[in-house]
């Protein structure tokens, strides 16, 4: 059975090239367009791993991660915040929301599949 990936991302784009990346190499993605729709996604999908986009609509990722991770059924997941916005503090910021890890956009795909593997194979 295929991992699955919450893909939250508001950028058609950006979502169409990642959920392209993760599905040719074998992971379920679901994906949600904004924070408040990410926390409804986790809780009907129960997804292996979170990509969380911090420059949401409605709910930015920051505040997404930190309702995510303060309910105990979902504080394991583990999440790699997503970002354009490569601003000092802002890798700070997404590991203190609840982050494991930080990955700059353009994504690197080869780097981005590496830091997910490592991340589920880390899960207990």
């Amino acid at each position: 059975m295929a991992e699955k990936i919450l893909l939250v991302e508001d950028n058609p784009q950006n979502r169409y090239l990642v959920t392209f990346l993760l599905e040719k190499n074998g992971f379920e993605v679901v994906s949600a367009e904004d924070g408040e729709r990410a926390i409804a996604l986790v809780e009907e999908q129960r997804p292996d791993l979170i990509l969380m986009d911090v420059q949401l609509p409605k709910l930015d990722g920051y505040e997404a991660t930190r309702r995510i991770k303060a309910d105990e059924r979902f504080k394991d997941i583990p999440m790699i915040a997503l970002t354009a916005h490569s601003m000092k503090g802002d890798r700070g910021k997404a590991l203190a929301a609840g982050c494991n890890d930080y990955v700059t956009k353009p994504v690197d795909a080869e780097g981005l599949l590496q830091r997910i593997r490592v991340l589920l194979d880390a899960r207990v």
